[in-house]
């Protein structure tokens, strides 16, 4: 009989990642195959194209746009200021002059004499990449970018929201159940990584952007409490782009559900250590897992693996990552061989599954996931 085989979110203490870090437009790469690399340190650099501006010389010096070019005072590829004078006319007898200042700072592209206008193209505006994780380089993207490999110790969640950013990690509850509150957010966790334990309340969240917190790891989050912290509705699309000041991650779901023992242990182990984190999510094609990379030493000794591949049968443990059980935890009870139609109309292979609430529940294969990782 075939295996059936799906995903699993990654909880590892030791693993090997490469993370590709690519410029949105053609620049410099900084780095080299072989570098080491600190996750903070900018990798490829390029500068995006100032905006072009455009003013219209004849209509303001009141002339025939072809003779602007001869009214200019300066030429494509000059620099500028603004306030500068860049037209005047010859006037009458030297005097009665027209001019024509500049509202804008940057470079002059082009006069047109068909338009009569002058465009400026203001200063560029300079964009980087850094390398999000500690490693070294492994391969370089000529114009583009570089793809950074790291030993570390790896652990994905099920949501989060907010960007890539670093800290130390910090236990800020006292166990895995324990939902993290403001009172445990310190004055000194500034560029801490916070652990809560089932939860977060959007006060711990807004205590925590007070004093600079980097993230905020825990087992689930409210609907309500993100809404509150977020003033919208994100809904389960893709995230990672807020500006919100800090980086959200989830492990288990929404609503308050306890951290998986193994990922709490984890993080307990990882106390104090500097980390990398990403809330980045998206659930559909091409999926993304919001994640946190603590690197390792080299030299470092550990048994502890993930694997790539987990295989799906009864009794393993799994996550729907689907609504309408999305988040829920439960234990797989049975694969039928034969396809079922859905309300859509589409014949797939299901898995029945007993919940963590003791509902039994018939879901699509591709809806879960594997939670017990190596």
């Amino acid at each position: 009989m075939a295996s059936a085989y799906t995903p699993g979110l990654t909880v590892s203490g030791d693993i090997v990642v490469r993370r590709t870090r690519r410029l949105p437009i053609e620049g410099d790469v900084l780095v080299k195959v072989g570098d080491a690399v600190g996750p903070d340190q900018t990798i490829a650099e390029a500068v995006l194209p100032g905006v072009l501006q455009t003013i219209k010389l004849s209509e303001k010096l009141g002339v025939e746009p072809r003779d602007v070019t001869a009214m200019s005072k300066l030429k494509p590829g000059e620099k500028i200021e603004k306030g500068q004078m860049i037209a005047e006319t010859k006037g009458l007898f030297g005097m009665f002059k027209s001019s024509v200042t500049s509202d804008f700072s940057g470079t002059v592209d082009s006069i047109n004499e068909v338009s009569g206008s002058m465009y400026i193209r203001e200063p560029g505006i300079p964009i980087g990449i850094t390398a999000y994780v500690q490693g070294h380089v492994v391969e370089t993207m000529p114009n583009e970018g570089a793809i950074i490999e790291t030993r570390c110790a790896m652990i994905q969640g099920i949501f989060g929201v907010g960007g890539e950013r670093t800290g130390v990690i910090r236990l800020a509850v006292k166990d895995a159940n324990q939902v993290l509150e403001p009172s445990d957010i310190l004055a000194t966790d500034a560029g801490k990584v916070l652990v809560g334990g089932s939860g977060m309340s959007a006060g711990a969240i807004r205590r925590a952007v007070e004093v600079g917190a980097a993230g905020i790891i825990a087992g689930g989050i409210r609907d309500e409490d993100l809404i509150a912290f977020l003033g919208y509705d994100i809904g389960v699309a893709i995230t990672g782009s807020e500006q919100i000041g800090i980086t959200l991650l989830v492990t288990e779901g929404f609503g308050y559900l306890g951290m998986a023992d193994r990922t709490f242990a984890l993080l307990k182990s990882l106390e104090g250590r500097e980390c990398s984190l990403n809330g980045a999510t998206q659930i559909r094609a091409g999926v993304i897992r919001p994640e946190i990379l603590a690197p390792i030493a080299a030299d470092t000794v550990s048994e502890s693996r993930a694997q790539d591949i987990f295989e799906l049968k009864p009794g393993a443990a799994i996550r729907v990552i689907r609504e309408p059980y999305f988040g829920a935890l439960g234990t797989v009870t049975g694969l039928p061989s034969t396809l079922q139609v859905l309300e859509s109309g589409t014949e797939v292979r299901v898995l029945t599954a007993k919940l963590a609430d003791g509902r039994e529940v018939t879901v699509p294969r591709a809806n879960v996931e594997i939670t017990a990782s190596a």
